[in-house]
C-alpha cells in the first residue's frame, strides 16, 4: 500500500482551524483612550482570577496599556467586525466615534460589547513573537445578550 504525501500546510492555515472569540484591550494611557485588537484571549485561573492574552512583541499599543497599569478587556459582539478593523489599525485615532463608559478602574468598556473584564499586570512571559500576558481579574460583567464575534480560517465568522 502506498502512502500519500500530505500537502505541506502552514501552521496559519491548520491552526486557523480554531475558532476563536475577539477581544480589544484598552486603557487610558498618558494621551487619552488606547486599544488593540487580540483573538488569542483566554480564560486562565479562576483562584486567583486571571485571564491571558497574547500582544504582538511588534506592537506600538501594548506598551502604553502596560504602562497605564489598569485595561479592560471588551469581548466583541457579532456585528462589530468594524470595530475589531478600527482597533487593529495602527497610527489612527482608534476612539474616533467610539462610544465607551470607564470600567472601575477608568479603563474604556467600549458600547455594545457582550462581556468586559477590568484587569492588572500579574505577569509577563516569552511567546515568541508575541508576549504572553497574564493579567488580574478586578471586577467584570456581561453587557448586552449577543453571539460573540468569532474569528475563523482567517475571516469573521465560521465558513
Amino acid at each position: 500500500m502506498t502512502e500519500l504525501a500530505a500537502p505541506a500546510l502552514s501552521q496559519r492555515e491548520v491552526l486557523g482551524r480554531f475558532a476563536s472569540g475577539i477581544v480589544v484591550v484598552t486603557a487610558i494611557g498618558r494621551s487619552g483612550p488606547v486599544g488593540f485588537t487580540c483573538q488569542s484571549f483566554a480564560s486562565l485561573s479562576l483562584n486567583p482570577a486571571l485571564v491571558s492574552f497574547s500582544p504582538s512583541r511588534t506592537s506600538s499599543t501594548w506598551p502604553r496599556i502596560r504602562e497605564a497599569e489598569n485595561f479592560c478587556i471588551n469581548v466583541l459582539a457579532e456585528g462589530h467586525q468594524q470595530l475589531s478593523n478600527a482597533f487593529a489599525r495602527t497610527s489612527t485615532d482608534k476612539f474616533a466615534n467610539v462610544a465607551w463608559t470607564p470600567a472601575p478602574s477608568g479603563a474604556p468598556i467600549l458600547d455594545g460589547v457582550i462581556a468586559w473584564a477590568d484587569c492588572s499586570l500579574w505577569a509577563e512571559y516569552d511567546g515568541g513573537d508575541h508576549t504572553i500576558v497574564a493579567a488580574k481579574v478586578h471586577s467584570l460583567d456581561v453587557g448586552h445578550d449577543a453571539h460573540p464575534l468569532l474569528f475563523y480560517r482567517g475571516r469573521y465568522g465560521l465558513v
